[in-house]
């Protein structure tokens, strides 16, 4: 192999020693673990909004970004939910480019994963202190999820990793909701498969352990669009895409059938602003059809201070340096419009 194996990182438990959750915070946790369940169980009707920037590149700006939710959700709290996107590690199509805060805690600097494992765990443990929320992060690695898994409030799979065995064994063993994305061939196929194989037990291989697991019964779909043979940009959030989705959960018997729709991405075609009008898209076909308002359960959106995105080096504040994202204004009031159709 021409592996070169630069160091033996430290375990998960280890890196919780070094970096604690107090006791309070554990608590705040499982509150807030309880209130998103009920979401997706049916028994809460409030719109959950998974949002935030498309990678945590920058601790300060990230947390700016956080703080500027905490006061509005508190303004909507009665009809939405908010848990924000902390996503620390990022799949690249190509395998180039900047993988995320778990790989770069600086974009500018080279890898350092020890550094990298600490900074991700002490950017969520301090969004929990200043603001009260517990977040969410993508599963890009299934051996690392133990790094976060005391802290996260919920875990997305994303589309190039849904069909991947070990990441639906792993999900089968997370406690909180853990959205499976459509492939980006936009087989929904696959991604009823991997919410069935999530939602059932099993015995598998983890982290040098035999390992069981018992199920995760809030495991569910994230639609996020798709790339058809031509390599163009084809949505799946459209009313027909929805009804067609009750049919699948109706025929599989699995437990809390429930989806997230993702905003950006192929059903924006990584057009970041139409995100607004994607949102309220849905929230209208919600309205008509109570199959569909009973599934559709919130939003993944893409936002952050500054409108759209830029290159690495270019060192704006809390402007991307991944997929363009909606800038404060627009999504401040994004989400009073979403309360107000709910």
């Amino acid at each position: 192999m021409n592996l070169t194996f630069e160091r033996k990182l430290p375990m998960p438990q280890e890196v919780k020693e070094m970096c604690p959750l107090s006791k309070d915070l554990q608590s705040l946790v499982e509150k807030r673990n309880k209130e998103i369940a009920d979401i997706f169980t049916g028994q809460s009707d409030k719109l959950l909004l998974i949002i935030g920037p498309c990678s945590a590149d920058n601790e300060d700006s990230v947390l700016d970004y956080i703080g500027r939710l905490k006061v509005v959700q508190e303004k909507v709290k009665d009809k939405v939910y908010i848990i924000p996107r902390i996503y620390t590690n990022k799949p690249r199509t190509t395998g180039d480019g900047y993988k995320g805060m778990l790989h770069q805690p600086n974009p500018n600097e080279e890898p350092d994963m020890f550094k990298g494992i600490m900074s991700i765990r002490n950017m969520h443990i301090r969004a929990l202190r200043e603001t009260g929320f517990s977040c969410a992060d993508e599963m890009l690695y299934p051996e690392n999820y133990r790094y976060l898994d005391d802290v996260l409030a919920y875990v997305a799979i994303g589309a190039r990793s849904v069909e991947n065995q070990q990441h639906r064994l792993t999900a089968s063993g997370i406690s909180v909701p853990t959205g499976m994305k459509n492939p980006t061939s936009g087989d929904l196929s696959v991604m009823m498969n991997a919410i069935t194989a999530a939602q059932h037990k099993h015995t598998f291989l983890y982290r040098g352990w035999e390992v069981s697991s018992q199920g995760n019964m809030l495991a569910h779909a994230i639609l996020r669009g798709y790339v058809n043979k031509h390599g163009q940009s084809q949505p799946n959030y459209h009313y027909e895409d929805l009804s067609l989705l009750c049919k699948f959960y109706a025929k599989s018997g699995l437990s809390n059938p429930a989806a997230i729709i993702d905003t950006n991405h192929a059903n924006s075609g990584k057009k970041h602003l139409e995100q607004m009008r994607i949102a309220k898209d849905v929230m209208h076909s919600r309205r008509h059809d109570s199959s569909i308002n009973n599934i559709v359960k919130g939003f993944m959106i893409e936002s952050y201070i500054e409108e759209g995105s830029q290159k690495i080096g270019e060192c704006i504040y809390g402007k991307s340096i991944t997929d363009p994202c909606l800038g404060w204004e627009d999504s401040e009031k994004l989400i009073y419009d979403l309360a107000e159709l709910v």
